[in-house]
């Protein structure tokens, strides 16, 4: 037996375990869709991302402390924006006055995201995004930092929040009220 087929203890493990009957049919592990998580083996072949949820004032603050963590045994990167980035406003604008940096990392421009990211093997570690209403402005500046250094797509990894509801009522970091944001007409 190989070190994923038993505990710590020695004990064999299954595969998946299960209730003898259970109340309603359920995919195993792997498989669509999905209830038992994505992969047959789940952490048992490939361990969970440490991340430190982190970002401080400017984009080589952040980097110097992301470094720091990576250095430390942290294998997955999960960015903490100002409230100004969360709101999509540029650290200039009048309403963000006070807030720039102050509880995250503020990021305005491509040259920021490469200054947050510069040294960060991107093919090797995750980055997730703690982010909605700019979100896809931010993945794509992400895309491009690793665009500049030849890394190919699918080699990268993270995630990006999609949560409007918990931005609206929670936080209060939306750009459109949840109504106008689910609502799609062609006309």
């Amino acid at each position: 037996m190989s070190a994923r087929d038993e505990n710590a203890s020695g004990i064999p493990l299954e595969p998946y375990y299960d209730t003898p009957e259970p109340p309603i049919q359920r995919a195993p592990p792997g498989a669509f869709p999905f209830t038992r998580g994505i992969r047959r083996d789940m952490y048992r072949g490939r361990h969970w991302t440490m991340r430190q949820y982190a970002g401080f004032a400017t984009a080589a603050e952040s980097n110097e402390r992301y470094r720091y963590l990576l250095a430390n045994g942290v294998n997955g990167l999960s960015v903490a924006f100002d409230l100004p980035t969360q709101l999509g406003y540029d650290s200039d604008a009048p309403q963000a006055r006070g807030e720039v940096g102050k509880v995250g990392v503020a990021i305005d421009t491509l040259a920021d995201v490469e200054t947050l990211l510069d040294g960060i093997p991107l093919d090797a570690v995750t980055v997730s995004m703690t982010i909605n209403a700019p979100a896809a402005i931010l993945l794509a500046f992400v895309l491009a930092v690793a665009r500049r250094r030849g890394i190919p797509f699918e080699k990268l990894g993270g995630t990006v929040q999609n949560d409007v509801l918990k931005e609206y009522v929670a936080r209060g970091t939306y750009i459109f009220p949840p109504g106008p944001s689910s609502v799609w007409s062609p006309t």
